[in-house]
């Protein structure tokens, strides 16, 4: 039975934050866990300045549902429909002009490693664990992520953390860049909220969106292009901010 997410959105201030909506064993029900429209809509509330991304209790997320993903397995061309639905909602977390965090407790695995990857930045507790154990059921990550993983730690290792679908500790997250902060557990909330405070309070909206709309640029234009569109962005905010 597909999950409410009636509850998973709240504001603090200028931030939004998101709870996954998983199930009480923090799985993800389908790999379309949620609307894009209803994503859509919380990411266009006015005032919003960035995001978190976090679990609904202890653990991120632990992936698929292995149960309703086998149901799905049985017929081909609705999986096919249901993780391209996915990825689109791993697309706009990607594609946010707002900076996206990800806070991280406990098990990241899966899908849920994937929607982490798929925010700009990740900071975890020091109990958080990350895997893509997908190869132990004869399958793969399917929602992007051995691209997402490949960009963030190269093909080689890339290859083994998904190959050999092995446990990674908070410690060697840290160490390979999966993640950018590492903090105690009951510090893992207020750091993620006061560090994206940080960043985006005392900032102009259209900077911020101008910032972010330039860094995606340089992932998927060729770069040509993406320092021309820099300079374009460049000069409007300095045609808008800087006249005497």
């Amino acid at each position: 039975m597909a999950l409410s997410t009636d509850k998973i959105w709240e504001r603090d201030g200028a931030i939004g934050i998101l709870a996954l909506p998983t199930d009480r064993g923090s799985y993800l029900y389908e790999p379309q866990f949620m609307l894009v429209e209803q994503l859509e809509k919380y990411f266009k509330e006015h005032g919003l300045k960035g995001i978190i991304i976090r679990g609904s209790g202890r653990h991120f997320s632990g992936g698929a549902d292995l149960a309703r993903l086998r149901q799905l397995a049985q017929d081909e061309a609705l999986l096919f429909e249901k993780m391209t639905a996915g990825k689109r909602i791993i697309s706009l977390i990607e594609n946010s002009n707002l900076p996206i965090v990800a806070e991280i407790s406990g098990a990241c695995f899966g899908g849920g490693l994937e929607i982490a990857l798929a925010c700009h930045i990740r900071i975890c507790s020091d109990n958080a664990i990350f895997a893509f154990p997908e190869v132990s059921y004869n399958i793969m990550p399917g929602l992007g992520g051995t691209i997402s993983l490949t960009k963030v730690i190269g093909p080689g290792k890339a290859a083994e953390v998904i190959l050999s679908g092995d446990a990674i500790s908070s410690d060697k997250a840290l160490k390979m860049s999966i993640v950018n902060y590492k903090v105690p557990i009951k510090e893992l909330h207020e750091f993620t909220l006061r560090y994206l405070q940080k960043l985006t309070n005392d900032r102009d909206i259209d900077v911020i969106r101008s910032v972010m709309q330039s860094i995606r640029n340089s992932r998927v234009m060729d770069p040509d292009r993406a320092l021309k569109e820099e300079t374009r962005l460049f000069c409007a905010l300095a045609v808008r901010n800087m006249k005497v």
